[in-house]
């Protein structure tokens, strides 16, 4: 029975500072973390309320600055709070680059973008790569761009996926690969991207070959009913079906374009019918 006590005490006190620092310390880093994701959130919350009015105003509308300072001010608390937040860097670099905000630089801003894009931050790669294509006339920057729509790919950014798969399909900077495009545009339109959902639908259409990544793909997802077809001899999903399931996804983002295939899609449905008919 001593022996039993001597055991729990040495376990249970033996080391008990560094146990108590360990857990004080990650408690600390939790609540700071909280702490910098809730004023991200109030920031973002004013900057939506700029967003909601911006296109019927002057961009250095009056009206709009309480809501601009606003937003400053709660990234730039947030990044007091927690200094390695990517989101309250790239908030407050989108704010310093795009808004006509008090106190506004732009090479703040560049500053605040690349270290969020070198931290990590999706979003930010995702920016900072297009910002990089689109803005330097005389710089030869689009493998630094590239580089970036790549890192952005990798954590499964939609629009880094759709840009990705549009410079595969046109061949800018890379070897021209369908299969790749489809793949981008594929695993962009599953995140409801409806850029990404009408530019797979189309091909589809077309007749591009759907890559065998892609067929294993959904072939783990739906094996049992995959096999139940084969088994009763019923075709597979034809592509106009599959580009419809498309539209749909991009319909229900609200974008006109994916309404418009659907009906086409419908009118061509119907002009079959009738000639069978």
């Amino acid at each position: 029975m001593e022996m039993l006590r001597a055991f729990i005490g040495k376990v249970t006190f033996n080391k008990p500072t560094i146990y108590f620092t360990q857990f004080k310390s990650q408690r600390w880093m939790h609540s700071r973390n909280k702490q910098a994701m809730e004023l991200i959130a109030k920031g973002w919350s004013a900057l939506q309320e700029v967003d909601r009015v911006i296109d019927y105003c002057e961009l250095n509308d009056k009206r709009l600055i309480p809501f601009l300072r606003t937003a400053k001010e709660n990234f730039e608390l947030a990044l007091e709070a927690d200094n390695s937040n990517t989101h309250a860097r790239y908030w407050l670099s989108k704010l310093h680059m795009k808004y006509h905000v008090p106190g506004a630089c732009k090479v703040v801003g560049a500053a605040l973008l690349v270290e969020a894009a070198e931290m990590g931050d999706p979003d930010a790669q995702y920016e900072l790569g297009c910002r990089l294509r689109v803005e330097n006339d005389y710089v030869q920057s689009d493998q630094r761009a590239f580089y970036y729509l790549e890192k952005a790919v990798d954590q499964l950014h939609p629009g880094a996926l759709y840009l990705l798969g549009a410079v595969y399909l046109t061949g800018d900077c890379v070897k021209k690969d369908a299969a790749s495009a489809l793949w981008c545009f594929h695993r962009a339109s599953k995140k409801g991207h409806s850029g990404a959902a009408i530019a797979y639908g189309s091909l589809l259409l077309r007749g591009v070959q759907v890559p065998e990544s892609l067929t294993k793909f959904d072939a783990k997802r739906g094996s049992s009913n995959r096999k139940s077809r084969k088994n009763a001899g019923s075709p597979e999903p034809n592509p106009v079906e599959m580009a419809r399931e498309q539209f749909e996804i991009a319909a229900n983002a609200g974008c006109d374009l994916g309404f418009r295939w659907l009906k086409r899609l419908e009118e061509e449905e119907k002009r079959l019918l009738v000639s069978q008919s």
